[in-house]
């Protein structure tokens, strides 16, 4: 089997390179990246000599790299490639739009052909919008709020517009707020956990009472291969981790697995601009077809920790800083 995964530098599609891999003997894995900040080579740096895992530099938005990447055929695409940071998206909605929107469609359209027997579009449970109460589900409309989610959005409406009107045999999956080791430092666990190793405050939205929905990184890696595997084309499959916290508990855990103290370590600043409330998704279509997550999300958190502990090395460098003498 031959797989293209793009964005496989990142955060969840590094660990979704290395399940696979591990998951399938008979695969070739072609990961094309453009090398964007939070495209670390780093995250796969042990598979380089791999001989059935090649890496290949290029945007998404960039059809003649789309299309050497897949080549004469692939058995399946796995699009991970997108900007997701919300506060980026607010400063600049525009390289959103082009990553996540535009470079999905190029996508979509280079599969016109129908050169593959599957594709994912790895989505978020952002495109619902804040949920007051209940659960999002698959059939629920898309209310996004920022231009993240908005970005996100249109690129599963194209895809599910590519499946109805050219046969594109697209699959959706929209996952939870996804934890683990190797994750960009923008993001709030790692932000918190390396800020606390380094015995810094961290900064809290507003009341800190906004509610999330926890997936382990590994959680989700099999979330997306068990959906490339068993889902039905034209299908959207939820992936929700199951542990949901305010930003306020999630601090005080990351305060006491890191060792520190709430009062001296919390600073409270200005909310983010159209921030969504709450966030819950109803994952029983994904659960039936056969996948749950397996991390307890206190041993997730622990894990996660002890792993910025040990790789200091890997996270200075993407915060412009140096190792303490």
């Amino acid at each position: 089997m031959r797989w293209v995964v793009t964005g496989g530098l990142g955060f969840i599609g590094s660990h979704f390179i290395r399940l696979a891999l591990q998951e399938r003997s008979d695969l070739e894995v072609v990961n094309l990246d453009a090398m964007t900040y939070a495209g670390n080579p780093a995250n796969l740096s042990d598979l380089e000599q791999t001989p059935r895992y090649r890496f290949l530099r290029g945007d998404i938005c960039d059809s003649a790299a789309v299309r050497e990447a897949i080549g004469s055929k692939a058995d399946a695409v796995v699009n991970f490639a997108a900007e997701t940071h919300v506060d980026r998206s607010i400063d600049n909605p525009e390289a959103f739009l082009r990553t996540d929107t535009l470079g999905t469609q190029v996508l979509l359209e280079a599969l016109r052909d129908g050169c593959v027997s599957r594709m994912v579009q790895v989505s978020t449970d952002e495109v619902y919008g804040e949920v007051a109460e209940g659960e999002s589900t698959e059939s629920d409309a898309l209310r996004p709020r920022s231009p993240y989610a908005a970005s996100k959005a249109a690129a599963d409406l194209l895809a599910l517009a590519y499946h109805a009107t050219y046969g594109v045999p697209v699959v959706i999956t929209r996952g939870s707020n996804t934890y683990g080791p190797n994750q960009y430092p923008e993001k709030i666990v790692p932000l918190f956990i390396t800020n606390l190793l380094d015995d810094r405050r961290v900064p809290v939205y507003g009341d800190g009472l906004q509610i999330r929905n926890w997936l382990y990184v590994d959680d989700h890696a099999r979330a997306v291969l068990h959906v490339l595997e068993h889902g039905v084309p034209g299908g959207i499959y939820n992936a929700g981790g199951g542990s949901s916290l305010t930003n306020l508990e999630l601090t005080r855990l990351l305060i006491g697995a890191c060792g520190r103290s709430l009062g001296r370590h919390v600073e409270h600043v200005a909310d983010r601009l159209g921030h969504d409330r709450r966030y819950a998704l109803d994952s029983s279509r994904l659960h039936a077809l056969g996948w749950k997550p397996q991390m307890r999300f206190e041993e997730g958190i622990a894990g996660t920790v002890a792993w910025y502990r040990a790789n200091e090395a890997w996270w200075r460098p993407l915060k412009g800083e140096h190792a303490p003498a």
